[in-house]
């Protein structure tokens, strides 16, 4: 039997969410190691973080595989401290999807609505690329109030805590934009939602869905993204079964609340 490679992953991913499909911002892809590389173990993380490193090296990991992007911005410089460094030195190979897998199907967004137990999931804004949405939305299986449903994401994500707006009215249809998606609030209104789950909002985001009447849940950034580690970890298991994926432990939500 051939020895599964990074490449042979990379592949695969570049199937079920194409790189190419990755919004103009973003530098997802192979951006650490060989595709070479033979693969025994692979860790999965939304960050690759230098305790995540460090985790996949006491694994045997020679692969992590990352949401955000372990380079993002051009180096100008590189420390030994620093995640690239890190990954070189332990010989350790980093793939990185980002907005290629938010908009996939299966991917952070439809994780998302599989979290909060939406049915009859639809998207509310396209994307240049046929077929794919930068939101969905979708029907809870019962009605709740503002305040009720707030408590129902922070229970459904896990969340330390969440903030959000009460919109006045009780919520059966839920848009979601997993991370940094408040721009699509009205988006959100105009697909008939009565309550938007995303993070990072902002005061005059806050302000708007007073506005418009919608209840508007801030549920964080890593709760709203971190959804689609296991599952992804569990598609990878299946299509690479002599391959040991593992899901990181080491990594959690970086806010704290009071």
């Amino acid at each position: 039997m051939n020895m599964v490679t990074a490449g042979d992953i990379y592949d695969f991913f570049n199937v079920c969410a194409p790189f190419e499909t990755a919004m103009s911002f973003d530098n997802a892809g192979f951006l650490v190691g060989d595709r070479q590389v033979p693969v025994s173990a692979v860790l999965l993380a939304l960050d690759i973080t230098p305790g995540v490193v460090e985790e996949a090296a006491r694994l045997g990991a020679e692969l992590i595989i990352s949401h955000h992007p372990v380079i993002f911005q051009p180096l100008r410089h590189i420390k030994p401290q620093d995640v690239p460094y890190l990954l070189v030195q332990r010989g350790i190979a980093a793939i990185c999807a980002h907005t290629n897998l938010d908009l996939a199907p299966g991917g952070v967004n439809t994780c998302l609505a599989e979290a909060l137990t939406l049915e009859d999931i639809r998207g509310i804004k396209p994307y240049a690329k046929d077929g794919l949405w930068e939101g969905l939305v979708g029907n809870l299986s019962q009605s709740y109030s503002p305040a009720k449903f707030a408590e129902f994401v922070k229970q459904a994500l896990f969340c330390g805590g969440l903030k959000y707006v009460d919109g006045g009215k009780p919520i059966q249809t839920v848009a979601l934009c997993g991370g940094a998606g408040a721009d699509l609030l009205e988006d959100a209104v105009q697909a008939g939602a009565d309550a938007f789950v995303t993070a990072d909002t902002k005061h005059h985001q806050l302000l708007l869905a007073k506005q418009l009447g919608i209840t508007l849940v801030d549920a964080g950034h890593f709760n709203t993204e971190d959804v689609v580690i296991l599952p992804l970890k569990n598609t990878l298991q299946e299509q690479f079964p002599t391959v040991h994926f593992q899901k990181s432990e080491a990594l959690c939500d970086p806010a704290q609340y009071l």
